[in-house]
């Protein structure tokens, strides 16, 4: 049996710049609006980058504990911020970098292998994996 198939849905209302829409993920988790202002400038409620991030950080936080679990070490907390940069390109607008900030409470462990272990969580978490490929996506780990 495989992994379940995860849904999200998006509506639509009015034109580009003074429509609005909402967005939900399929469980129920997570409902808010958008527009154009919360995409392309500072307006209220969210965008798809800023989910994006948010799928990214949550993902890579796991990813990490569990590299580190893996590594013999017991996490007493993980937090993730990821800061997605959203650029016009000649291609059209992009998502050109993700820089992963991270802080591990981490009891026993040295910050070399922190900084090893973070490495390898970054090349083997899900979404990193999905936007490695047009993506740059940057690291800076930290012990608390």
């Amino acid at each position: 049996m495989g992994m379940p198939i995860r849904t999200a849905t998006a509506r639509w209302d009015g034109n580009l710049t003074e429509g609005s829409g909402t967005i939900k993920t399929g469980k129920g988790g997570y409902q808010g609006n958008y527009s154009f202002k919360s995409r392309f400038e500072e307006g209220e409620g969210t965008n798809p980058e800023e989910l994006i991030a948010a799928a990214h950080s949550g993902c890579y936080s796991m990813a990490f504990s569990k590299a580190l679990a893996d590594a013999g070490y017991t996490d007493t907390a993980v937090e993730t911020v990821a800061k997605l940069h959203f650029d016009k390109t000649d291609a059209g607008f992009s998502v050109t970098k993700i820089d992963l900030e991270t802080v591990g409470t981490v009891p026993g462990i040295d910050d070399s292998e922190f900084q090893k272990i973070a490495q390898a969580a970054k090349e083997g978490c899900p979404i990193s994996r999905l936007l490695a490929p047009g993506t740059e996506i940057t690291l800076s780990a930290k012990l608390a």
